[in-house]
């Protein structure tokens, strides 16, 4: 028999507790060894058993999550599966968790606790396996703006941002296309905060949930010389702007005359997602073709990686990212397997490549005249 995830969980409410201990405990893979109802108790409990994965709540007596989190994160760094309630305090606070190094997080129920936590019991404890075989990293945020070159030479004739246009646009607006899952909004945030003010639009389809998308797209506009939002249905999407798929909704593009648009719709889930990779990257292999450019970050399972083979097919250039950079390899492993990858990179080069292609290709029209 293999070896069991040994898990603390660390939460202030007795009764959640006693609830993820047990839907942990219901599981043949893996056990409670332990459980805090603060961080200092926590901090001692793991000296002594050392477990694969900890379960930590954000706000907490003596010393809440995020300060706990910094310091075991510089001290001790370890799986750490984020227990955070569904507020836009706990989705702002949420962001800063991941930032630190937490693999992940689940949304607790702010009413019918008992209820609710047993109903995200599946959700709880797939994120408990994926944090036991994440590539752990040390917590460093890095807030400071990046200053990025812009693609066009100042003083270059570019196209207005006003809606219409020649019909040739339509073979070179170009558009970028991101997703991710497990250790993304990181990876994402790599990579943005490289792109220049002028750069193509961007599409970013990032597996969340709900109540959190909003918080984690004015992160990073905060960051970012592009403008940085949620998608909205209807909207044209444009240069210098990224559009991340709001949590819980689908997301792709579809053409109006020579013009992206965004379509956020409340359609089935895909590959158990929703919003999906799959979704994004299909609508991009059949609306942009060639002038689509692919990015797979890291995440699990293989969520996008078949469609990202029909963009390349229809033309795109596609990234995908290397294996010891990611958090977890599953998606960007698949990506690669379904022969969908023109590039493997670590993350910190993604970025840089595409920016180079982009100056450096024969046909970088680029909204230009």
């Amino acid at each position: 028999m293999s070896k069991k995830i040994r898990v603390v969980v660390v939460d202030d409410s007795a009764l959640v507790r006693s609830l993820l201990a047990e839907i942990i405990n219901r599981q043949k893979d893996m056990e409670c060894i332990g459980t805090a109802n603060d961080p200092l108790i926590a901090r001692e409990m793991i000296r002594e058993l050392n477990p694969d994965v900890i379960t930590l709540d954000v706000e907490m007596p003596r010393m809440d999550g995020i300060d706990f989190l910094g310091r075991l994160m510089r001290l001790r760094p370890m799986p750490v599966v984020m227990i955070s309630t569904l507020t836009e305090r706990g989705a702002e606070v949420t962001m800063k968790a991941l930032e630190l190094g937490a693999i992940d997080f689940v949304a607790k129920p702010r009413v019918g606790l008992a209820s609710g936590l047993n109903d995200l019991a599946e959700q709880i404890v797939d994120k408990i396996r994926i944090a036991a075989v994440a590539h752990v990293r040390r917590g460093v945020v890095r807030d400071i703006p990046v200053a990025v070159a812009p693609l066009h030479p100042v003083g270059a004739s570019v196209a207005s941002a006003s809606p219409g246009g020649l019909l040739g646009r339509l073979s070179t607006e170009k558009l970028i296309c991101i997703g991710a899952s497990t250790g993304g909004t990181e990876a994402i945030k790599e990579v943005l905060v490289q792109m220049p003010a002028d750069s193509p639009a961007i599409v970013i389809t990032q597996h969340m949930p709900p109540g959190f998308t909003t918080s984690f797209a004015a992160r990073l506009n905060g960051l970012c010389q592009i403008t940085v939002k949620e998608a909205v249905n209807g909207e044209r999407i444009l240069p210098g702007h990224a559009y991340i798929a709001p949590g819980g909704k689908q997301f792709h593009v579809t053409r109006s005359g020579a013009n992206y648009v965004a379509v956020v719709d409340d359609g089935p889930a895909v590959n158990r997602h929703k919003p999906s990779v799959e979704v994004l990257f299909k609508s991009a292999a059949a609306v942009v073709g060639r002038n689509a450019f692919g990015i797979m970050l890291t995440g699990m399972g293989n969520d996008g990686a078949a469609a990202m083979r029909e963009m390349k097919d229809a033309g795109s250039y596609n990234y995908v990212q290397d294996e010891a950079s990611c958090i977890v390899f599953g998606m960007p492993r698949e990506a690669i397997a379904h022969g969908a990858a023109d590039e493997v990179l670590p993350l910190n080069q993604i970025a840089g490549a595409l920016l180079a292609r982009l100056r450096g290709s024969p046909d970088r029209v680029l909204h230009r005249i």
